[in-house]
């Protein structure tokens, strides 16, 4: 199966949009040019058919193989258990960004079952591998950002501490999403955290970007920024 879908990918790449892919993802020279609509339509047909043979013979030589992959896991209709199995496997596949976040936006049945997931991505927040934090932020900031958790998620934040770039901007688009949803309890936290200079600035940043936040607050959020 692994050759037949990597030839299938290939028919159904473009050399435009490989290059545009490329330039996104500066730390990745893998890319076939696959689009990522066309690799959900992909991943949600296997997620229908044989899939456990699927993952366990798919290739990851390139980033759409990879990819896929990850899709396919969170289209998958089983019980929770066979699930964060799979999920574990993949995660020490995700080398880049954009996996690492299209993976977790996948991942819908957590919203049916936060506690246990929530115990289950502890492990990756204390992780020292970058894109091992970055998943588990990245779940955090698409999951649990209501209460009863925003208390618990902020405290998590800011006990990491990692030179990691996308650990880095991970956690301040976590802040930021915090600060749109919860801005009360996010608000005192930028008043009390221990965030790095580089970290704390850019999650100003982002919430100043945000369509939800109000001009006076911005203002205000501006003027917090570290020199």
């Amino acid at each position: 199966m692994g050759n037949t879908m990597k030839e299938h990918l290939f028919e159904l790449a473009e050399e435009d949009y490989r290059k545009f892919s490329a330039a996104l993802i500066p730390n990745i020279s893998n890319v076939m040019g696959v689009r990522l609509p066309i690799l959900r339509k992909l991943a949600k047909q296997i997620a229908k058919e044989d899939w456990r043979t699927y993952l366990e013979h798919a290739d990851q030589v390139f980033f759409e193989e990879v990819m896929l992959q990850g899709m396919v896991i969170g289209y998958v209709q089983t019980d929770l258990e066979e699930i964060l199995r799979y999920v574990a496997g993949f995660v020490p596949k995700i080398d880049n960004w954009s996996v690492c976040d299209s993976f977790c936006i996948g991942l819908k049945f957590t919203r049916m079952n936060g506690e246990q997931v929530w115990g289950f991505i502890q492990p990756y927040l204390c992780s020292t591998k970058e894109y091992e934090l970055r998943f588990g932020v990245v779940m955090l900031l698409n999951f649990y950002m209501e209460e009863p958790y925003i208390g618990r998620v902020l405290q998590l934040l800011d006990r990491i501490k990692h030179e990691g770039y996308y650990v880095k901007m991970a956690v301040a688009w976590a802040v930021s999403i915090a600060f749109v949803k919860q801005p009360e309890p996010t608000m005192a936290y930028l008043h009390s955290h221990t965030l790095d200079d580089f970290t704390f600035n850019k999650a100003l940043q982002k919430i100043t970007e945000s369509f939800r936040v109000d001009q006076d607050t911005k203002v205000l959020i501006r003027s917090m920024k570290r020199k």
